[in-house]
């Protein structure tokens, strides 16, 4: 699929009314809940089978990374589906081969590793704010498809998401970190440049999604002007990149509990203090 075809996929969306109606949170939860339901499903399917996964996460600043990565563990084990969001490279890490430290976060057998950021910062954030030279972005974007290829022809499932927020909703919702106490935390310096820097981001993703789309390794843009539908979306999309069946489970009884050595142990802790009970 060439980028012009998801240039189109995404004029498509931006132009669908039924997509731009707002969803009542309680349509919200309630589909939520379905699609949860299904992610239970599928991590015991991982767990069967013994599969290894990587959901690559990447996006504009405020595009709702966060919040999708949130509402898919909400109800996973973090034994079997895990997050990993680096730090900045320590000195060490700079020394060494740049995909070294994601590769070292990479899936055993029976485990999803969701990555909020990835690789692909090389091709965003290092180009765009200069950590990376013009010479060590376009190297990675010449391999990146060559080991990712590697990556899925030894059994690894790729999902790559890109999550594309409309420049006015980015500026709505920066705005509301800046005025917001529990989200203040929220916006970094990077963030404000980066929304300074919008046609620089945009031409880097550009770039990016024209070299790395492959057969093997495709993209998929999620609409996220809307919170809501944008996770509803995403959620649908990882569980239809993964086919998976329920797996057969016995059903648990719970065995009666031993009367060896009862006491009152609900009387037992002495003068260690409770918590204060204020509500």
């Amino acid at each position: 699929m060439e980028i012009q075809t998801l240039e189109r996929t995404t004029e498509r969306a931006r132009g669908n009314g039924k997509a731009a109606e707002k969803m009542s949170r309680k349509e919200y939860e309630k589909e939520l809940k379905k699609l949860q339901v299904r992610l239970c499903h599928l991590q015991a399917w991982v767990k069967y089978k013994g599969l290894r996964v990587v959901i690559v996460f990447e996006g504009r600043d405020a595009a709702g990374k966060g919040g999708t990565i949130k509402a898919i563990m909400e109800r996973l084990s973090p034994r079997v589906f895990r997050v990993i969001a680096l730090p900045a490279p320590t000195e060490r890490q700079k020394g060494q081969m740049f995909m070294q430290r994601y590769i070292e976060q990479f899936p055993a057998r029976g485990e999803v590793v969701i990555f909020d950021r990835s690789w692909y910062n090389r091709a965003g954030v290092d180009r765009v704010m200069g950590f990376a030279t013009k010479e060590q972005t376009e190297r990675f974007l010449e391999l990146c498809p060559e080991i990712e290829k590697y990556i899925t022809d030894g059994g690894t499932i790729l999902i790559k998401l890109w999550l594309e927020v409309g420049m006015k909703e980015q500026e709505r919702r920066f705005a509301a970190r800046i005025e917001d106490p529990l989200r203040q935390w929220k916006l970094s310096p990077m963030d404000i440049e980066s929304y300074r820097r919008w046609y620089d981001y945009s031409h880097a993703r550009d770039d990016m999604l024209r070299a790395t789309h492959t057969k093997n390794a495709p993209w998929h843009i999620v609409r996220t002007d809307n919170k809501r539908q944008g996770r509803l979306n995403c959620i649908a999309h990882i569980l239809d990149a993964i086919p998976f069946k329920k797996t057969p489970q016995e059903r648990v009884k719970l065995p009666r509990r031993s009367k060896n050595g009862a006491y009152d142990d609900a009387d037992s802790f002495g003068k260690i203090p409770f918590v204060e009970e204020r509500y």
